[in-house]
This record gives structure tokens, sequence and C-alpha cells, in this order.
């Protein structure tokens, strides 16, 4: 059965920190990632990571230098570290996984991701 559980989301102040946790079960997927969506708007890419090894990572431009994603593959775990966070960061943040690369599905954005969690809100106050 899949599932991927989001934790870790909250409030804070501008230039402060969180890190969300996705707990993921029913598969071992070749691409996992964050994506994150603000009311009103589309659900946006935040960052994606390689299961396949490689580790190899990808950031969207508007957190590139202040997040980092990472896994744990014996745990199942994704991670996104969120540094120096801005008001314009708030949104609901969810996890994603797909059992196909991330090279073959990151030009499709959310549509390229076949499993996702629930998500989990974070507010950033200036």
């Amino acid at each position: 059965q899949v599932q991927l559980v989001e934790s870790g989301g909250g409030s804070v102040q501008a230039g402060g920190s969180l890190r969300l946790s996705c707990a993921a079960s029913g598969y071992t997927y070749s691409c996992m990632g964050w994506f994150r969506q603000a009311p009103g708007k589309e659900r946006e890419g935040v960052a994606t990571v390689d299961g396949d090894g490689s580790g190899r990572t990808s950031y969207d431009d508007r957190v590139e230098g202040r997040f980092t994603i990472s896994q744990d593959n014996a745990k199942k775990a994704l991670y996104l570290q969120m540094n120096s966070l801005k008001p314009e960061d708030t949104a609901t943040y969810y996890c994603a996984a797909d059992l196909r690369p991330c090279w073959s599905i990151q030009a499709l954005g959310a549509a390229g991701f076949r499993h996702w969690g629930r998500g989990t809100q974070v507010t950033v106050s200036s």
C-alpha cells in the first residue's frame, strides 16, 4: 500500500528554520520530491532527489541555497531542511514520489508524480 505521510510543519518567523519529514511506504521510489501550494496558487515544485543511489538533487531557483532535500533509503524517509525562511515560503508542503526516474518526469511538474502525501502547513511571519 502506497502511503506518504508528512510532518514537521509549523509557524516560524522570517529567518527561521524548519525541517519537514516524509515517511514513505509501499515501494522503493526512483524519484521523490517536495512541492508546495499557497492559497489561490498552483502547486509548484520545490526540490527533487533521485532514488537511484546517485543522490542527485534539483531545486527551484527560489529556494536554492536555503533549502536542502535529503533522503534515507533505509528508513524510506525524505527530508526538507528549510533555512532563512521568508514569508513567501508560506504554503502547504507536499511530499511526492514516483517509480520513474526524476529525469523522465521533472518537466511535467506536479503532474509527473503519481503518489502524494496530504501535506503539512508551513507559515512564515514577517
